[in-house]
Order: C-alpha cells, then sequence, then structure tokens
C-alpha cells in the first residue's frame, strides 16, 4: 500500500538520477565544479518527469572506488546540489549514498526524501573490500535524525559482491523480513546494468509474498515486460541514458519510450 501511496500507481517506475562526481571524488572535474553537477542533474530532472518516471532516487553513482564510510564532504555535497534543485521535482524524491547507510539517512532526513535504498544488513565480500552491516545499530540511527517515516528497499545482496555465508536467495529474503521489516526488497544483476533474473524475484516473491520486490538493475526497453511481470516496480537507470551508456545523461525521448511501453503494460488509464 505504501508504494500506491507515493507513487499513485502499481509497480512504479523509479529512475536513477546519478550525479556526476563530487568533491572528494577521484572523478571529480574542480574545473566544472559543482555547478555543473547541479546543471547536468536539472537536465536529467526534466528528462525524467517529462517522460514520465514515477520517481527519482539520486545517487552518487560515479564516486568509484566506493567507500563504506563516506567522506563527510560527499554527503555535504548532495545537499546542496538537492537543496538548489529541490523545487525542480514534481515527483517522489528519494536519496543514496552508496554503500553508508548511516549517511544515507542523514541526507534523506536533510533533504526531505520520501524512500531510500541501500544495503542495511548483512555481511558481504566483493570489489569495495569486506562489509559488514550492523543493522539493528543503522535502524536506531535512522530513528535518532528524524528519518523514522523513510521506506527503505534493502538490497539483498550489493552488486559486486556476495555473501560470506552460503545462503540462499529465499533464506536472506525470510531473514530479512522477519527481522528488519524492509518496505521493498532489491533484486540485482552483478553491475549497474545487468540484468536482474526473474527466476530469482520470483522464488524471493514467494517466500514473502507481503513484502514489494524491486528488480534493481539492467530493466530496459526490450524485457521491461518479463521483469515487471516477475516483480512490484523497478529501479532504471542506465537504459534511460543516451546510447544506453552508463557515463551519459538521461534523454527525455528514450524515458517517454520506456514509460509508453510500461503504462501499456499497468493498463494506466
Amino acid at each position: 500500500m505504501w508504494m500506491k501511496e507515493i507513487f499513485g500507481t502499481d509497480k512504479p517506475i523509479v529512475a536513477m538520477l546519478h550525479l556526476a562526481a563530487l568533491p572528494g571524488d577521484p572523478l571529480y572535474d574542480k574545473n566544472k565544479g559543482l555547478c555543473y553537477v547541479i546543471e547536468r542533474a536539472k537536465r536529467e530532472i526534466k528528462a525524467l518527469q517529462d517522460g514520465g518516471v514515477d520517481g527519482i532516487l539520486i545517487s552518487n553513482e560515479y564516486s568509484f572506488p566506493y567507500m563504506g564510510d563516506v567522506p563527510i564532504i560527499t554527503a555535504m555535497s548532495m545537499a546542496r546540489v538537492i537543496g538548489q534543485l529541490k523545487e525542480y521535482f514534481t515527483i517522489p524524491m528519494g536519496v543514496q549514498i552508496i554503500s553508508d547507510p548511516y549517511k544515507t539517512f542523514d541526507l534523506a532526513a536533510s533533504v526531505g526524501a520520501k524512500f531510500v535504498r541501500g544495503t542495511f544488513t548483512g555481511s558481504f565480500a566483493g570489489d569495495h573490500g569486506i562489509a559488514v552491516y550492523d543493522t539493528g545499530k543503522i535502524m536506531r540511527h535512522k530513528i535518532a535524525v528524524g528519518a523514522k517515516d523513510v521506506k527503505c528497499m534493502y538490497n539483498l545482496v550489493p552488486e559486486a559482491a556476495k555473501y560470506l555465508v552460503d545462503r540462499s536467495w529465499e533464506e536472506i529474503a525470510d531473514s530479512t523480513v522477519f527481522h528488519c521489516k524492509p518496505d521493498a526488497l532489491m533484486v540485482a544483476g552483478f553491475l549497474a546494468g545487468r540484468e536482474a533474473d526473474t527466476q530469482i524475484m520470483t522464488r524471493v516473491k514467494k517466500v514473502v509474498p507481503n513484502t514489494p520486490v524491486f528488480a534493481n538493475t539492467g530493466v530496459r526497453y526490450e524485457n521491461i515486460e518479463m521483469q515487471l511481470a516477475a516483480c512490484d516496480g523497478a529501479i532504471v537507470g542506465t537504459t534511460f541514458k543516451e546510447d544506453g551508456d552508463f557515463y551519459k545523461e538521461a534523454k527525455y525521448d528514450r524515458v517517454k519510450a520506456f514509460m509508453n511501453k510500461v503504462r501499456e503494460f499497468r493498463g494506466d488509464k
């Protein structure tokens, strides 16, 4: 029910707004500065909203390589960017500071985000080393900073990582819902732009039928019907970008064509 209340539809499409690299990031362009980050984001917000998406999730996607304890400058820069752009949003907005759930909730509380996505529980190993998420501490932090009502979309397994112990997707989903009470579960491919396995989403949904399950990566114009048939919504980023290139900007024509197909599938009036 919360998805219908926030996004106004069943099977919502939440678009990614990947902010250009920020101060402190290795890829940050000091000559262009934050003004470039803001102007690029403004163009993409217009393309995404005019194209008809149901929500926008803002992340520091280009802060490569990611850190578990993100520098304060990242959160401050994101707060400044979002603060200057907030007047342009006409649809629900969420945030994520990648791999740092504490600062994600700090940011959500400061900018009035409706929802967040992230990894909030589990122990993983991958490209960025070993990560252990103390979910009890994280959720108490969420309440302490005033983000109690922010909806939480949990990554079941983060991209480019694996659980440190051998656990099935069903076991992970079942225990996560029992212990953490997530508002939604996210099933991703191995990297951004890689298709999420519809069989896995179906298996997860069977175990936790009352919890929304989202396709977290790799949803494209060509597979949208198959993906939405297996899940309750989708996060979409790369496919909206010019030439489907992860590093380029979202373009209205690509968003519009995609959302026309989504609306037809959902039977929107």
